[in-house]
């Protein structure tokens, strides 16, 4: 018995770590994106990757929804998956991989947030006083400059608020599955909303982008396409399924601490990819960190 609970545990760690990396290593994915293609080309052709290689799943299970289901499922699919994609696309234009990487640890309390504003859920005063933490962490990553003292936090770089709205769409996309869907299982719900805003994402990168003419003509662009296509498959597909598979397994506490890893890796990514980092950056991460650990962690 203690052998059994010894594999199932071991599972659930390289699950855990698994999942981590895939979605540590979406920033600078992204980021090698944008060395040949827009940001709307990168999240409308991320969308396109992650929608294809889930069709086997989508298209069966398609033709039993109903109209309720459906408009809920073409929600999901937007704020979930299409305007992130575009959003972390556009933020990374500016932002660095590694600090992209660190916002999105806001993701828990924006989910927190949103369920008490919209969904009748309550906020404790835990939560408020981790989200107050992590909100001072990101004032911090986004105004930290090169100086000493005060100096080294003048200005203000707004492409941190993409990352900020995508995890608001984020907190809205958890809160509407978790209160909307009842018979649906995750799975369903992830190929089915992707395959509900592919005709989308398929007509802009067609007919409002240069992305075919890129990839026949430039070179380097296909090496880029593979870059946004296996952020697509793993980074949005096999990832959400993964994630899925582990909330069944573990207890959500567990399955939550993906959120304090994820900037771990995205930060190794980026310093390894010779990104700099200032001392007020370093800061704000603790801040961040530490403000979602208090904000999700259950009492004693």
């Amino acid at each position: 018995m203690t052998e059994t609970t010894d594999n199932s545990n071991l599972k659930n760690w390289g699950m855990l770590i698994f999942l981590s990396l895939i979605w540590g290593s979406s920033f600078i994915l992204i980021k090698r994106g944008l060395e040949f293609f827009s940001p709307g080309e990168v999240g409308a052709y991320r969308i396109v990757a992650a929608a294809t290689f889930l069709l086997p799943l989508s298209l069966p299970r398609f033709k039993n929804l109903n109209k309720t289901q459906l408009i809920n499922l073409i929600i999901v699919g937007m704020v979930g998956s299409f305007i992130p994609a575009f959003l972390f696309a556009k933020a990374q234009t500016q932002l660095s991989s590694s600090l992209a990487g660190v916002i999105n640890a806001l993701t828990p309390l924006a989910v927190v947030v949103i369920g008490a504003a919209f969904f009748g859920s309550k906020i404790t005063k835990r939560n408020g006083i981790g989200l107050a933490i992590a909100f001072i962490g990101v004032f911090i990553l986004v105004t930290a400059k090169e100086g000493s003292g005060l100096d080294a936090f003048t200005g203000i770089n707004a492409y941190a608020l993409f990352v900020i709205l995508a995890c608001v769409c984020y907190g809205f996309n958890l809160n509407i599955i978790k209160y909307r869907f009842v018979t649906l299982k995750p799975v369903e719900i992830t190929a089915i909303s992707l395959l509900l805003v592919l005709p989308l994402a398929l007509v802009y990168l067609i007919f409002g982008t240069d992305f075919s003419y890129k990839v026949a003509n430039i070179p380097g662009a296909l090496t880029a396409l593979g870059y946004v296509t296996l952020l697509g498959v793993m980074g949005t597909a096999l990832a959400l399924i993964l994630f899925n598979v582990m909330v069944k397994r573990v207890t959500p506490v567990f399955a939550s601490s993906v959120t304090y890893l994820i900037p771990i890796v995205a930060i190794m990514w980026g310093v390894m990819d010779g990104e700099i980092l200032l001392w007020g950056h370093y800061l704000g991460i603790a801040a961040v960190i530490l403000g979602v650990w208090f904000g999700n962690r259950k009492k004693a």
